[in-house]
């Protein structure tokens, strides 16, 4: 994870880090399952492998695109 120094002198993990390590946590989470975020759209997006083909979602924070997942694998 890539550091910049805080305030008070401690190494702060960049808000690039700390989205990789978001993204890695839901893949972790959904075997199989592609995360990222969007640099150009500010939105999180997954590309998740179903039956029928894979389905790409979007939202607007983590945790909206995890209750997306969860819902989409749940009906399909």
């Amino acid at each position: 994870m890539t550091a910049q120094r805080g305030a008070a002198g401690r190494d702060e993990p960049t808000p690039a880090a700390m989205r990789a390590a978001t993204a890695r946590g839901l893949q972790e989470q959904f075997p199989g399952v592609r995360v990222w975020f969007g640099e150009a759209t500010g939105s999180w997006w997954a590309m998740v492998p179903l039956r029928d083909g894979p389905r790409l979602l979007e939202a607007a924070t983590p945790q909206q695109l995890r209750d997306e997942i969860m819902n989409l694998r749940h009906r399909g």
